[in-house]
């Protein structure tokens, strides 16, 4: 197996967040004109807060399954890794489960909050894993030509 290093994982990343991005963009302007034309008709700003809690949780629901079922679907990874031929494994290199993908995504949280050496650590390990991956019991390879 070839591991995939931090910084090939980091531009699959970058794809997926503009990606997300776009999405995330266009749900703010549908919720955002939902919360805004709410307010203008009851005159009530406190009408918005219901669609910007939708919002934010169709958001956070929406990234937690992107990542998990993609991950754990047959192509193994996000549209990022898919573009650049990464796919994310189990320890003995077979396609990850649901629960596994979403202990994976959950995990980053953690490399999160360690000011990101979570994710630094990709760059110095010999499995090339971040934290999460240790976590979860995952790889990220490159995909066999």
């Amino acid at each position: 197996m070839r591991y995939a290093g931090f910084w090939l994982r980091f531009v699959a990343y970058l794809i997926d967040a503009i990606l997300l991005w776009v999405c995330s963009f266009i749900l703010s302007f549908i919720f955002g004109v939902s919360a805004i034309g709410m307010a203008a008709l009851t005159h009530d700003p406190n009408t918005t807060l219901g669609p910007l809690m939708l919002y934010e949780w169709i958001l956070f629901v929406g990234t937690w399954l992107y990542f998990a079922l993609m991950e754990s679907s047959t192509k193994q990874g996000t549209l990022g890794k898919m573009a650049l031929g990464l796919r994310v494994t189990e320890l003995n290199g077979q396609r990850i489960t649901f629960g596994r993908a979403t202990g994976r995504y959950f995990a980053k949280i953690i490399s999160s909050i360690l000011f990101l050496i979570g994710y630094l650590l990709a760059g110095w390990t010999k499995k090339k894993q971040g934290l999460h991956d240790m976590i979860a019991g995952t790889l990220v390879v490159r995909k066999e030509s």
